[in-house]
């Protein structure tokens, strides 16, 4: 039987070394819930791959699908056996933060499907200088481990639709808040131009609509995460454990905290 939650993650992988390590890939950050799984060893599986870059994302997507027609598609060939194709996203997002390369592999005849990754460049908010990590002996430029954990509350709060992965991520590295977290995400909502209401209308329907949260991160659980991982968190109160630990976090950072406990 074909595995094709180690093939796509070996091609992940191909992705992100081939990034890091040519001239199209210089000053993008490898951030996201892959840069977790690699870097820091996450259980979750990701299914796409995220770069933080300050500049022109359009422009950045052309020289990156530029070099995966010509470096990646050849070498996934080479190694792998697979067919491949590359192509511009949909669109920029509503907010016009993300610029989206398709990658797609194939193999004629088997039982494999079709693997979809999606390379998505956008622009966080950072307050820290860009470090490097290193992985198989390549050097990654990414973000610091506070920069990681707030642009994930960031995420929570401001987008338009809530993704369970994001609650999931920050439940599994809440180790890495800083003590100054709330003063710091502060700042970067602001920037953002999230206002106040919005945080509040989040959180509180973190809190009315548990339940169905709960739901949703269990069914994540059971999909992203790796057996043992997944074993022990089944264990250990699941999607409601989880939920709650990242709701008082949450709160914490940014809310009311007699709210929160109440």
């Amino acid at each position: 039987m074909v595995d094709r939650d180690a093939i796509s993650e070996k091609l992940q992988r191909m992705v992100a070394a081939l990034v890091a390590t040519q001239p199209a890939g210089a000053g993008l950050c490898l951030v996201g819930g892959f840069r977790y799984r690699m870097l820091d060893r996450g259980p979750r599986r990701s299914v796409d791959i995220d770069f933080h870059w300050h500049g022109d994302l359009v422009a950045k997507q052309r020289e990156l699908i530029e070099l995966f027609g010509r470096r990646l598609l050849p070498e996934v060939r080479r190694l792998h056996d697979l067919d491949g194709s590359v192509a511009p996203g949909t669109l920029l997002d509503e907010s016009g933060a993300v610029a989206v390369v398709e990658l797609a592999f194939w193999k004629l005849g088997s039982d494999l499907g079709r693997i979809e990754i999606p390379v998505d460049v956008t622009r966080l908010e950072v307050a820290d200088s860009p470090i490097a990590r290193t992985a198989d002996g390549v050097v990654y430029r990414t973000l610091s481990d506070a920069d990681m954990l707030e642009s994930k509350v960031i995420a929570i709060l401001s987008r338009p639709f809530l993704e369970h992965r994001d609650l999931l991520d920050l439940f599994l590295f809440s180790s890495h808040a800083p003590g100054e977290m709330r003063g710091r995400v502060g700042k970067k909502l602001q920037r953002r131009g999230v206002g106040v209401d919005v945080v509040e209308r989040r959180l509180q329907d973190l809190r009315d609509s548990a339940d169905r949260h709960a739901k949703a991160i269990d069914a994540l659980i059971r999909e992203q995460v790796d057996p043992t991982t997944a074993s022990v968190l089944a264990d250990t109160g699941g999607g409601r454990a989880v939920l709650e630990s990242a709701l008082q976090l949450l709160t914490r950072v940014c809310g009311d905290e007699e709210a929160g406990a109440s």
